[in-house]
Order: structure tokens, then sequence, then C-alpha cells
């Protein structure tokens, strides 16, 4: 005998488990199954983001630039704390705390809203049933109107060049659980990932050498703002090195060896560990999705159309595994909009309006269009770019440096988006989303109050500067 269901979503990551827990809200009995295992064998839901992505690399970012801030920052408030050390172990364990705080979280918003919460694997079987096995190796069969598989992604392994041995060569969950500050970290890819790492093994005492196979930074983000974070990322000591393409890393007893061509040059660096975070591809090991009909496009994203209904009747999928921006919260968000469609209702995600951040300092946000994206899709474009420098909040939190960019359409005002590089832009940036979301134009903010003093100013001077009406910052001359 199975168990009955209305929905079983295999995986509680950030797509799963909010998808599970709206499901029940309306009504569903609902089950998920999630396999994570974490390194001291407890399993735990919240998938990578929660438990080796998102929030660890978090802890750990704000944990090291407390350690840069002391180092070089509180003296000019007339702070003095002498020597600053570092207790690796307590900030790693600092770091896990915060993990375990809120995957324990989610078993009890489960409990709460009366989701059957699953640890092991589940695997399709076809005609609405899912094999679910359980760590101990028990197995159970359950049956559903409704699968919908949220299994999310895992680290490409560069098998050939530069293949994961756990010990010199990891990946970024491995890159977050070192247990001493390498005197030499390579890392290879320059994006969020990469960057995000090597800001915090830098800040820590690390010699950070980035190899990047593109031949400029972020290539997603506005070029001013680009080029303006780079500038702050290499001046505190990051070493990114763009048309860098890696063919080979040999890991030995005392270090690896890297060897990559650069400008027409083979040359060669030696590291006492190497990060590989060259992307993510999507996790469907042990689904047996292609066994009972689930199409897979050609880089082995599960297939779903704009419902995210797969091949299969009465299977869906959400999240990292079927591509487009792999982020938490447009996992999430699609959890949610799918979980209300079994229910009838008409939700759909904006994929116009998803924002993205790197987590470094100055922090980089945005959301829409560059200028370049911008022009490229037809757009005659209006720009405007508020300076921090200009802002009294940031001075006083010695965080002057860098800039909000606005584009907005010339004949419409509607803003296509906006890209920021500055203190806390991973929480100005919200305010660019509602805007989105709502069309808004650049008059309708400009019509807007901000506080004084906040760094939320900073937006309102680069939308004033779209039209050249900013106050406090000088207006460019128009053409």
């Amino acid at each position: 005998m199975s168990e009955q269901y209305d929905v079983v979503v295999i995986g509680g990551g950030p797509a799963g488990y909010p998808c599970a827990i709206r499901a029940s809200q309306l009504g569903f009995k609902t089950a998920c199954i999630d396999a994570w295992v974490n390194k001291d064998s407890t399993p735990a839901f919240g998938g990578t983001c929660l438990n080796a992505g998102c929030i660890p690399s978090k802890a750990l970012l704000e944990s090291s630039e407390l350690v840069h801030r002391a180092q070089h920052e509180f003296a000019k408030h007339g702070i003095g704390v002498g020597e600053v050390s570092v207790d690796l172990a307590r900030m790693q364990a600092r770091k896990t705390e915060v993990s375990k705080s809120l995957t324990g979280g989610i078993k009890q918003l489960f409990t709460a809203s009366k989701v059957t919460g699953l640890f092991g694997t589940g695997k399709l079987l076809g005609n609405g049933q899912v094999e679910y096995k359980s760590h101990d190796g028990q197995t159970q069969v359950l049956s559903a109107k409704h699968i919908v598989i949220a299994t999310g992604s895992e680290p490409v392994n560069l098998t050939k060049i530069a293949a994961f041995d756990g010990e010199r060569i990891v990946d970024s969950w491995g890159a977050l659980d070192f247990t001493e500050v390498p005197k030499r970290l390579g890392v290879i890819g320059a994006g969020v990932i990469g960057v995000e790492l090597g800001s915090v093994w830098s800040r820590l005492g690390a010699k950070v050498t980035i190899l990047e196979a593109l031949p400029g930074f972020l290539p997603m983000v506005d070029a001013a703002i680009s080029k303006e974070a780079l500038r702050h990322l290499t001046k505190q000591g990051l070493d990114i090195r763009f048309g860098a393409k890696v063919s080979g890393a040999k890991a030995g007893k005392k270090g690896v060896t890297v060897e990559f061509e650069q400008d027409g040059k083979t040359q060669s660096e030696e590291f006492d560990k190497l990060i590989v975070a060259v992307g993510r591809r999507p996790n469907t090991t042990g689904l047996n999705a292609e066994a009972v009909g689930v199409k897979l496009t050609d880089r082995g994203f599960v297939q779903v159309d704009p419902h995210y209904k797969t091949s299969v009747p009465g299977i869906y999928a959400v999240g990292d595994v079927i591509g487009g921006a792999m982020l938490a919260h447009k996992g999430i968000e699609e959890g949610v909009a799918l979980a209300e469609q079994l229910a009838g209702h008409h939700t759909q995600v904006n994929y116009n309006a998803v924002p993205s951040v790197v987590y470094t300092a100055p922090e980089i946000a945005w959301v829409g269009l560059s200028e370049e994206q911008a022009k490229a899709a037809g757009h005659e474009v209006k720009t405007g770019s508020g300076s921090f420098m200009a802002s009294g909040r940031a001075k006083a939190m010695e965080q002057a440096g860098g800039t909000i960019k606005v584009i907005s359409d010339a004949k419409t005002d509607r803003i296509l988006g906006v890209h920021a590089v500055g203190p806390f832009v991973s929480e100005l940036i919200a305010e660019a989303v509602v805007a989105l979301e709502f069309a808004a134009t650049t008059e309708d903010i400009a019509l807007i109050m901000h506080a004084h003093p906040s760094l939320a100013e900073t937006f309102h001077d680069a939308i004033l500067l779209v039209d050249g009406r900013a106050v406090h910052a000088i207006n460019k001359p128009k053409r």
C-alpha cells in the first residue's frame, strides 16, 4: 500500500520547501522529500542555500568584513583595538550555528503548516508515484496527484582540468570549511561565488588570485558599475586576471600547480588551495526523470512550460533544476507560484524584475537591463548616476564609495534597470525591484520623499539626475 498525498515535492531547498508550505496552506496534503546530509552526517532541509551556499557564505563574509574594518577603518572613527586576532574555529562555528538555526526553522515551519517532511531520496516511478528511500535504507511508495521536482543544482566539476579532491581542489562548499587561512589561494571563476569566496579569504589574510576565462568582469552588470566594482575589489588586494583559460591543475602534498593561458602565453601558479567556482549544473542524479518520460534540455535541465509543467502530466519542476537565474529568491517565487497555480490561482513570476546581489564590500546589486542591454534591445535610453560620495549617511559610515545608476527609456520615462555598487545596495535594490514591478517612471520615484540622511537618498539622486533635476549633486549638461 502506498501513502496517498495531493502534492509530493522532491527537494527541500529554496524552491521546494516554500512550494510544500504554500501547497499545504492551500489545503493540499503535502510531503517534502529532501536528500541533504551535512558533513557531520546530520540531515537538514534548506538545500545548498541554507547549508552550503547563501547563508554560510554570508556569515563568513560578515565576519571577515568586520575583521577588515577593525584593521583598516576603526581608527578613523577614533576606535583603537590594537592588533586584531582571528579565531577561525570560532568563526566557522558561528557560521554553522547560523545555518543550523535556519534549517531547524524549516522543520518547525513544516510542523506548523502540516507538511510531512521526509529525509532521504525521491525517485520517480511514473503513474503518479514516487519511491521514497530514507537515509537508513527503508523504502516506501508515495502516490500524488501532483509531483514537483525541486532538486536544485550542484557545482560544475572540471573533471578533466581541475577535478575536486576535497583537500587541495575544492568546490564552493569545501571553500567555506577551511580550518586555516591559506597563504596562497587560487580561484577559477570571477563570477558571484568566486568573488565572494575570494573576498572572505583575502580579508582574513590570504593572497588571492582569481583566474577568469572571460575578457571582462561580471558581463551581466552595467559596464560603468562593473568597472567601478572591479576597481574597489582590486584595491582591496584581489588579483583578478581576465582572459585566463585554465588548462590543468595538479595537486601535490604541499599545494596545487595551475596552468593557464593568458595573452597567448602559457603560465603557471602555485597555490595552497584551489577553489573551482565556474558555475552550477542541474541536479537530477537518481531522479529517474528520463525513464518516466520527463524531457531534459541538452544541458540537463528539466524542460518546463510557462506553468512549470514537464512533458509528463502531473509532474512539475521549479528552481535551479529548470535553469534561468540560479538564485534562491527566484526559486522561492517559482515554488510559491506553482503551488498557487495548482490551487487555481493566476500567479506568475516576473522574470524581468529578478534582483541579483554580490555580497562583497562594497556590495554589487542589479535588477533589469544595463545600459548596454537596453540599447541592444532597441531602447533610446537616458541615465542618471548617483554617487555615495554625496551621501551624508555613507560618509558617516566611512563607506562613501560607490554609485547607483538608473537606466530609463527616453521616450516613455519607464525605468528599465538599476545597477549599483556601494554600501548595503543589497537592501536598496528592493526599491528598484518594486519600481520595475509597478512599471514606474523616473518621475514616479522623483516625487517620492526619501528620509534624510539615508543611503536610499542616493537612489533618489540617481533618479533626479536622469532628467537633470538633482539639487544635491551636479547635473550633467544636456546634449
